[in-house]
């Protein structure tokens, strides 16, 4: 087999539809549209209309929460971070950052910090300076004789609620 012998599989690539060439062509003059009306026209967009009544998309409640404030932290287990030290890609006589754990390849994007859980065990005594941690993950580095500093996350200004109208 070479390059110019390369083909798709029969049926792959589908033709288009040509459509208003000529009567003869079964979709021709009006192009499979039908007649008159708002559809039969170019530049109409009715996806979810329901012939005056209300869309099933407006007319179901809408759940939940979207937090625009959360964090969007990556999460690592102590196990991760035990591997990665008897491996030899962290060290752990230094402090642990982000910085740190990205250079290892333990983390792929900063996002907005780390958060470290606590699956897995952990034996080295390691110093983490993170976003966050589990409080179980906080126990067994504590008991492996390691450390935890949790660096505060900047939370968005408050904006002052207006209180009734103003006074005369």
């Amino acid at each position: 087999m070479r390059l110019n012998e390369l083909r798709d599989n029969p049926g792959a690539n589908k033709e288009r539809k040509r459509v208003g060439r000529g009567i003869g062509s079964g979709k021709g003059k009006t192009a499979g549209r039908g007649m008159n009306g708002q559809n039969s026209r170019s530049g109409v967009s009715l996806k979810g209309f329901e012939g005056g009544q209300m869309p099933i998309h407006r007319r179901l409640p809408k759940r939940g929460f979207n937090n625009i404030f959360a964090k969007d932290l990556n999460e690592l287990n102590i196990g991760q971070i035990q591997t990665a030290i008897d491996v030899g890609k962290l060290d752990a006589g230094e402090l642990v950052t982000i910085e740190r754990l990205k250079a290892a390849g333990l983390v792929k994007r900063a996002r907005d910090g780390v958060r470290v859980l606590g699956n897995g065990e952990i034996s080295s005594a390691v110093n983490f300076e993170i976003a966050g941690a589990s409080k179980g993950a906080i126990a067994a580095i504590e008991k492996a004789g390691g450390s935890v500093k949790v660096l505060q996350v900047e939370k968005p200004k408050e904006t002052k609620a207006k209180k009734g109208k103003k006074d005369k």
